[in-house]
C-alpha cells in the first residue's frame, strides 16, 4: 500500500494550462523553486471556496465568481475544479440558523445562475467533507502562531481595540477574552480546504496571496516532517501535500459605489452602495445614478484623482461585451458627461445579469430537492477527492 501511495506521489507536480492564457488570468508560483520544476505529467486541480452570505454582490462575481465560471469552461477535460461553499468559515460570524441555512441555498442557486455546471465543476459545502476539518487539526499541531499573528486580512477584522490590545506588552484581558481562536486559525482552515484536495491551483484575489502562501507553507513543512527525510537538493523525498500555485483575478477590487475608496460590502449600511446580483434592473439603474464621482468636466480614467469614475470605468470595462479596456472606454466617453456614464455602465451590467437573475430568480421558486440533490451529489465527490488524501496523511502521521 506505501509503495502505491509513493508511486503515484512521485508523478505529482504542476503546470501551466492554455486555460490561465485563454481566460487572462495570471499565474504565480509560490516559490522561485516551484516555478522551476513545473511539470506538464499531471493533470490540473482548481479549489476554490466563497462564504455563504446570500446573494453575491458585483464585487464578489467580478473579482472571483466570474473567472470560476471561465475556468470552467475554458479547462481542459483533464482538469478537476472544485468550488466550495466553505461555511465553516462563516462560522466565525454569529447568525441564526435559519439565516445560514438560507444563506447556503442562496449561493447555491447562484452558483447555477451565473453558469457553474455540477456535471464539468465539483460544487459543495465545506461542511459536508470531515477531511476538512480533521486536515485543519493536523495542519494546525504543526502551525507557527508567529506566523499566524502577521495574518494581515486577520488584524483587518479586529476591532482598533482589539488590535491595540493584541500589540500591546500589558494586554487588557477583557479585551483577549473577546477575541476568537476561529478567527485566528481561519488561515489553518483555509489551508487545509485547498491541501486536502491536492490542489495544483486556486484563482484568488489579491487580498487572499498572503493565505495562499501561508497554505504552500503548510505543505511543504508537513511534507518536510512526514515524506520521508530530505533529498540532495533538501526537499521532501515524497509530496505528500500539493503546494498550491495562485492564479491571480485580472478584475481588481470592486469599488463601493458610495464610497469608492473603500470594497464593495454587504456590510455597508447603504444598500445603494453595492449591485446585487438578483437586484432589479429599475434598483441597478438607480444605483449608478446615484453613485459618488466628482464635478470634473468630461471622462477620464486616473484612479488617483477620479477614484469614482475610475470604479465605474472598471466595471464598464470587465463586463463589457466587446471587451473594451477601460483606456478604450474612456477615450470613446471623454467629452461626455457624468449622467452618460453612469447611464451607459447601468446599460452594460443590466444587459450582462439579466440571464442569471432570471435563472437564479428561477431556481429559488423550485422546490429545495433539486439544489439539496446538486449538494449532496457534489459532497460525494468532494468526500472521495479528500479521503484519498486524508488517507496518505494518517498513514505518514501514524493514524
Amino acid at each position: 500500500m506505501r509503495t502505491r501511495h509513493l508511486g503515484l506521489l512521485r508523478r505529482a507536480g504542476a503546470s501551466l494550462s492554455p486555460c490561465f492564457r485563454q481566460v487572462g488570468l495570471r499565474l504565480r508560483a509560490s516559490s522561485p523553486s516551484q516555478s522551476r520544476n513545473l511539470s506538464t505529467s499531471r493533470p490540473q486541480i482548481i479549489f476554490s471556496g466563497i462564504q455563504p452570505t446570500g446573494v453575491p454582490h458585483l464585487g464578489n462575481y467580478l473579482g472571483a465568481l466570474q473567472q470560476w465560471v471561465r475556468l470552467q469552461n475554458t479547462s481542459p477535460p483533464s482538469t478537476t475544479l472544485l468550488f466550495s461553499i466553505v461555511d465553516l468559515h462563516a462560522l466565525t460570524s454569529r447568525q441564526p440558523p435559519a439565516s445560514r441555512l438560507a444563506s447556503r441555498r442562496s449561493l447555491l442557486a447562484s452558483f447555477l445562475a451565473i453558469g457553474l455546471d455540477p456535471s464539468r465543476s465539483i460544487l459543495f459545502h465545506q461542511s459536508a467533507v470531515p477531511a476538512h476539518s480533521e486536515l485543519h487539526w493536523i495542519l494546525s499541531c504543526d502551525a507557527s502562531m508567529g506566523w499566524l499573528s502577521r495574518m494581515t486580512q486577520w488584524k483587518s477584522k479586529l476591532s482598533e481595540e482589539e488590535l491595540a490590545s493584541l500589540l500591546n506588552p500589558t494586554p487588557n484581558p477583557k479585551q483577549r477574552e473577546r477575541m476568537k481562536l476561529g478567527l485566528f486559525s481561519y488561515p489553518v482552515l483555509q489551508a487545509a480546504d485547498i491541501l486536502v484536495h491536492r490542489a495544483t491551483h486556486v484563482p484568488v484575489g489579491e487580498d487572499q496571496l498572503q493565505h495562499i502562501e501561508f497554505a504552500s507553507n503548510c505543505a511543504r513543512q508537513f511534507n518536510h516532517a512526514f515524506g520521508g527525510g530530505d533529498d540532495a537538493e533538501g526537499k521532501a523525498k515524497t509530496e505528500i501535500l500539493v503546494p498550491p500555485e495562485f492564479v491571480v483575478s485580472p478584475a481588481k477590487r470592486v469599488m463601493s459605489l458610495t464610497e469608492p475608496d473603500k470594497k464593495m460590502s454587504k456590510s455597508h449600511p447603504l444598500d445603494r452602495s453595492r449591485i446585487m446580483l438578483d437586484d432589479s434592473e429599475e434598483d441597478i439603474i438607480k444605483k449608478f445614478k446615484t453613485a459618488l464621482t466628482d464635478s470634473l468636466p468630461g471622462i477620464s480614467y486616473d484612479r488617483a484623482n477620479r477614484p469614482g469614475v475610475t470604479n465605474l470605468i472598471e466595471i464598464m470595462s470587465h463586463m463589457d461585451p466587446d471587451g473594451k479596456s477601460c483606456e478604450q472606454i474612456a477615450e470613446d466617453l471623454k467629452d461626455s458627461s457624468l449622467r452618460v456614464l453612469k447611464e451607459e455602465v447601468a446599460r452594460v451590467v443590466v444587459e450582462h445579469l439579466r440571464p442569471m437573475r432570471g435563472e437564479y430568480l428561477r431556481l429559488m421558486s423550485q422546490n429545495n430537492k433539486r439544489l439539496e440533490e446538486i449538494a449532496e451529489e457534489g459532497a460525494v465527490k468532494a468526500r472521495e477527492s479528500a479521503d484519498k488524501t486524508m488517507q496518505l496523511v494518517r498513514e505518514a502521521v501514524g493514524l
